[in-house]
């Protein structure tokens, strides 16, 4: 072997190394969404739990618990819900004021806060989230992703931005 095709091969030999370098850091620091097929849980007799839950990160790289969920009572009502779970002492959600739904169209929709409805006296977590999404499901597209707005205590928002597979994973626990 001569010199040229020895300094060839290890140039070759330098590149994939560096590619496949490239290739494990992404894998590493870049966070994906983790999805979940939609699950169903008796929670008693004659009452259901279906759910959707997503990891994902807002604009400032702090982890959310994103879940979707209806519970189908014995006598048949139902209600759909989505719980937003940030890291505590991390945020603090305004319980006063509701969560904004943006769709990469521009069209604004808006979710009531049921925290206090939720937690029947007990004090709400200052991380944690409940909002009625049950009138907003019919108006989005699952092909158009979505950006949440949270208002939080001190009067700024954080911005999540959910992919179009949750969407259609909520959409189907609200079929169900």
């Amino acid at each position: 072997m001569n010199l040229i095709d020895s300094n060839t091969s290890k140039l070759r030999l330098i590149r994939w190394l560096i590619a496949a370098s490239i290739c494990v850091l992404l894998v590493i620091f870049i966070s994906q969404p983790a999805f979940a097929a939609v699950t169903q849980i008796e929670e008693a007799p004659g009452q259901m739990l279906y759910q959707s839950r997503q990891n994902l990160r807002d604009r400032t790289g702090k982890s959310w618990q994103v879940v979707a969920f209806k519970r189908v009572r014995p006598d048949g009502s139902a209600m759909v819900s989505l719980r937003l779970v940030g890291f505590l002492g991390a945020v603090e959600l305004d319980h006063t004021k509701s969560l904004t739904l943006t769709t990469s169209m521009g069209q604004i929709l808006t979710a009531k806060d049921v925290t206090s409805e939720i937690s029947q006296g007990a004090t709400a977590l200052a991380n944690v989230g409940e909002y009625d999404i049950q009138p907003v499901l019919p108006q989005l597209q699952s092909e158009i992703p979505l950006e949440l707005t949270l208002p939080m205590l001190t009067g700024s928002t954080v911005e999540l931005q959910i992919p179009s597979i949750a969407i259609q994973e909520w959409q189907t626990i609200a079929d169900r």
